[in-house]
């Protein structure tokens, strides 16, 4: 059976799409990419399991319609070096079964006893006051096939009624994404009449063609991406033509 194509309006007062080869320093792509748009439709509806095995689908994002001028504000935010801990420890703090160890967000290096700890300053050029039209197909793993006109429903009884599994994002997770079912039929606004090259893109950074876990390490994607009279089509992951995997995960 053929996947229908499930369309969403989303927006948000702030986002940042950050260019991977921006290490310290982050710089927001004009329009948001694959890989933070298939984190929305993941975040409506995506059938979490922590064994890859029984993973049921993966989002394929279609179409990206820009319905707002892309728009740079400069943030600079306190943020600690430190990263934060894995679940399991999170978990075994909250039973007892380890004595918690919080990250200090600021002393001095003869307190925290290095340097790297502590808080530290850094830039970001984000997006202000976004808004995209964004279109997915669902692709279903190997013998969930018969079952996509049931995942598509599902999908539909969500996104109509506002549930989510966790709040949406636009790129950074302290920027909230709204969202909104574009019913079929409906009149639409056009895009904006927008001209973008934007050069390599972004694609993911998991091995999309496979079901994945999430601490399995990451497989950077790029694409060549360009927008034209407001649209930015997004080619199939499979496509090795268009999609560029890199070696090892690094850009």
């Amino acid at each position: 059976m053929k996947p229908k194509t499930q369309v969403l309006e989303v927006w948000g007062e702030f986002a940042c799409f950050t260019r991977p080869e921006l290490k310290v320093e982050r710089f927001s792509y004009p329009v948001i990419t694959p890989s933070a748009a298939r984190a929305i439709f993941d975040a409506i509806y995506c059938k979490p399991n922590k064994n890859p095995s029984k993973a049921e689908f993966r989002w394929q994002i279609k179409k990206v319609e820009v319905l707002s001028e892309p728009k740079y504000i400069a943030l600079r935010r306190n943020e600690v070096k430190e990263k934060a801990p894995s679940t399991s420890t999170i978990l075994s703090w909250a039973t007892g079964g380890r004595e918690p160890e919080p990250i200090i967000a600021d002393g001095t290096k003869d307190v925290l006893g290095t340097d790297q700890r502590g808080r530290t300053q850094r830039q970001t050029m984000a997006l202000k006051d976004v808004r995209y039209r964004l279109h997915a197909e669902i692709r279903p793993w190997p013998g969930f096939e018969d079952r996509i006109q049931g995942m598509e429903a599902q999908f539909r009884r969500r996104a109509s009624c506002g549930k989510c599994i966790y709040q949406p994002y636009l790129g950074c997770r302290e920027f909230p994404a709204y969202f909104e079912l574009v019913e079929p039929g409906l009149p639409l606004c056009e895009p904006l009449p927008l001209n973008v090259d934007i050069g390599l893109m972004l694609y993911d950074v998991f091995d999309l063609s496979r079901p994945c876990s999430a601490d399995e390490k990451p497989q950077v994607s790029l694409f060549r991406a360009k927008v034209e009279n407001g649209i930015l089509l997004v080619p199939e992951y499979e496509n090795g033509d268009e999609v560029f995997k890199v070696d090892g995960g690094r850009y």
